[in-house]
């Protein structure tokens, strides 16, 4: 990978070293939503896996992380991207330049560069919080990321909404209503409501060490709603993550505009328990002619 044309004493892009990344990790850290944890080495190291492959895809390439390097070489922004040779696609993981258009339009046009043998290019592509952020761009947070992209050739679509609730330690015991077992991925804990000995209802939480936690999944089967499990199980799920340190949670909900029927039960069971908007998450794509 090579460094991008620049003006004469400007910015330049070029490829991420190994003592960028404290710098890269402050300006990851000054764009984080309240709930994500700080971004430590191992969340970074954790992020240039890159994500989980679709199934029946092949091994995608390492995401690439380019920096926008300016006075004293010192990074002003950075951004990681990726792609998947076998069906001509590449993502774009992650942007950070403290919502500085120009640096933001330098690094955008970089990756876009770099993956023009892709057909389709998507970015902050939908999914539960990672390492690195929520899942989606927070649209309202990071307005100026938003706007670039749109100028670049992206279209963009609410895909969820990201929530967040402070934790108190004074937080009653709930009543136990789920069997709790150890979760590989996410690394955590899954509940898991049974009838018969079948699982009726299901959850997946997950601590961070700095008393961050998450709640990934939370689904009731259609047979088994409006019953009160959802809450009960949500109930014991909190209580536990309490227990177990945590003073903030965040979980990520589907827009209504793609949800199902029950579209406004999981709005109602969150509201019920303090957890509050913090933005709407987009992601974004953008086609090349074949």
């Amino acid at each position: 990978m090579v460094s991008s044309p620049s003006p004469e004493n400007g910015p330049t892009v070029r490829p991420f070293r190994p003592d960028d990344e404290p710098r890269v990790r402050e300006l990851i850290d000054a764009e984080r939503l309240p709930g994500q944890p700080p971004c430590t080495p191992e969340r970074m190291a954790a992020s240039r896996c890159g994500p989980v492959p679709p199934v029946g895809w092949a091994v995608r390439d390492r995401p690439q992380i380019s920096v926008l390097a300016g006075a004293g070489d010192r990074p002003q922004g950075a951004i990681a991207y990726l792609s998947w040779a076998d069906v001509h696609t590449g993502v774009i993981c992650w942007v950070h330049a403290h919502e500085k258009p120009s640096a933001l339009r330098a690094l955008i046009e970089h990756a876009l560069a770099s993956l023009a043998h892709c057909s389709l290019i998507e970015a902050f592509v939908g999914g539960p919080p990672g390492p690195l952020g929520p899942g989606g761009l927070p649209r309202a947070h990071r307005g100026a990321t938003h706007d670039v992209l749109l100028h670049s050739g992206f279209t963009g679509r609410c895909q969820g909404r990201y929530l967040y609730c402070a934790l108190s330690p004074e937080l009653p015991p709930a009543e136990p209503v789920a069997d709790v077992v150890p979760c590989g991925f996410p690394q955590g804990q899954r509940l898991i409501v049974r009838e018969a000995a079948e699982p009726v209802a299901e959850a997946v939480i997950s601590l961070g060490p700095d008393r961050t936690a998450t709640v990934y999944w939370i689904e009731t089967l259609p047979t088994h709603r409006r019953r009160g499990l959802g809450h009960e199980l949500l109930g014991q799920a909190l209580s536990l993550l309490a227990e177990r340190g945590a003073t903030e949670v965040a979980l990520v909900v589907d827009d209504p505009a793609h949800a199902g029927q029950d579209s406004q039960a999981a709005p109602r069971l969150f509201d019920s328990f303090g957890f509050t908007l913090v933005d709407q998450l987009w992601t974004y794509q953008c086609r090349h002619p074949a």
